[in-house]
């Protein structure tokens, strides 16, 4: 399959809109402490939980909210673990479960905010851009395709592409490619937005904003049989 793309914006943020909900933050708000917490005003949840997870200490703050998103996914005592290295590295990026990278991205971020800086600063990047099938391609664009159709415009430096080279150049599938890849949204017929993190892709990456994408699938996926 061939794509034009075309590379509208990438843009840096340390923060990603929408990842915490004011439900998230009123049931953070009771773990630590908070009274009445589902009597604050929506616009000041945010301030009211930095300054109560700040009455902690770093890394027990930490471990709460690593307990109250991962617990179904870690045992106590990796969250113990974790709430411990965040503070000295940007775990979000070295955890080797890379499916976790999205939610460590943004637990530090959270308490990153709250404490000011005591905790390493990640980053993630947001990357706008259309894509159009040169040969009629009308199925479903997904993570794996985007990244795939990257390959050519990205700079062989950038850490996809030394990490995965084989599954970015040829057709052995990509399944790390959902987790690579935090979110993708479709905005029309041939605009997204891509959000992932800075670790893997940043935007100098982006050797030209323009440039014609080969995305080599497994026979049985681009047959649409999977």
């Amino acid at each position: 399959m061939i794509f034009n793309i075309k590379i509208k914006s990438v843009k840096t943020v340390e923060e990603i809109a929408n990842y915490w909900q004011n439900e998230d933050y009123i049931s953070l708000l009771e773990l630590f402490n908070f009274p009445d917490a589902k009597n604050v005003k929506p616009e000041n949840l945010r301030e009211m939980l930095h300054m109560a997870i700040t009455d902690f200490e770093p890394n027990e703050a930490a471990e709460i909210v690593l307990t109250y998103k991962l617990e179904e996914r870690l045992n106590e005592g990796q969250i113990a673990q974790i709430s411990n290295d965040m503070l000295l590295d940007k775990v979000s990026e070295e955890y080797p479960e890379i499916d976790l990278h999205y939610d460590l991205f943004n637990i530090n971020q959270l308490l990153y905010k709250a404490y000011n800086g005591k905790f390493p600063n990640a980053k993630a990047i947001i990357v706008d851009f259309t894509l159009v099938s040169a040969d009629g391609y009308n199925k479903e664009i997904t993570k794996e395709i985007v990244l795939k159709s990257f390959n050519k415009g990205i700079s062989d430096s950038n850490l996809i592409k030394r990490l995965f080279t084989e599954q970015m150049s040829t057709s052995k599938e990509f399944e790390e490619a959902k987790d690579v890849v935090w979110e993708l949204a479709k905005n029309g017929s041939t605009s997204f937005t891509l959000i992932s993190s800075e670790y893997w892709i940043n935007e100098q990456d982006f050797v030209t904003p323009e440039f014609e994408g080969e995305c080599l699938l497994p026979e049985e996926v681009e047959n649409g049989s999977n």
